[in-house]
């Protein structure tokens, strides 16, 4: 069992920044992909980013095309610990973010719900104009 807690969010000029936290209870969270989704009112929920598990050769990331080279997904593992940097953030943004977790043996982080196993109770992130 891995238990998910986003932190981070807030209200945030369009532009600004944001550093999004997700800290993991339990065990063996380097072996755990992890991904961020994001759900805007009125719309289904869908993929932001996700990094895989660490290996010898590094860790592997992907981003949806609305948020790449605006966002910036990262780990720690000795802290438990997911992070998603916004950075240019815009009134489309504007969503609850959640954080998951991933047991799965991929290569590539998936982009797929379905495929996440734990999720967190979600954060706020609302950009104004």
């Amino acid at each position: 069992q891995v238990q998910l807690v986003e932190s981070g969010g807030g209200l945030v000029q369009a532009g600004g920044s944001l550093r999004l936290s997700c800290a993991a209870s339990g065990r063996a969270f380097s072996r755990y992909a992890m991904g961020w989704f994001r759900q805007a009112p009125g719309k289904e929920r869908e993929f932001v980013a996700a990094i895989s598990r660490i290996s010898l050769s590094g860790s592997i990331t992907t981003y949806a095309d609305s948020v790449k080279g605006r966002f910036t997904i990262s780990r720690d593992n000795a802290k438990n610990t997911v992070y998603l940097q916004m950075n240019s953030l815009k009134p489309e943004d504007t969503a609850i973010y959640y954080c998951a977790a991933d047991y799965g043996d991929r290569g590539n982080p998936s982009r797929r719900e379905y495929e996440y196993d734990y999720w967190g109770q979600g954060t706020q992130v609302t950009v104004s104009s």
